[in-house]
């Protein structure tokens, strides 16, 4: 039996559309654009290509990842 990571998100609670998450396996922050198949699809905050990650390894940002990623947004729109 393997150990529950409670950091994942669970396959059932897959994170909707637009929701801030962290590809646990390299600590990239990406957005939810959408999910294929088994994967969930991330973009880069500011924008960039898609990757897919499997839902075993997104987990929910801390509270400075999440804010990091905003204030990434918020600049992309200022020209920053």
């Amino acid at each position: 039996m393997t150990a529950r990571n409670p950091d994942a998100v669970e396959q059932t609670a897959a994170p909707g559309v637009g929701a801030v998450v962290v590809d646990r396996r390299d600590g990239r922050v990406g957005v939810v654009r959408g999910h294929v198949g088994p994967y969930v699809q991330l973009r880069p905050p500011r924008g960039g290509r898609e990757w897919d990650v499997p839902p075993e390894d997104v987990r929910l940002p801390t509270p400075a990842e999440e804010l990091s990623a905003k204030v990434a947004v918020a600049n992309r729109r200022w020209g920053r």
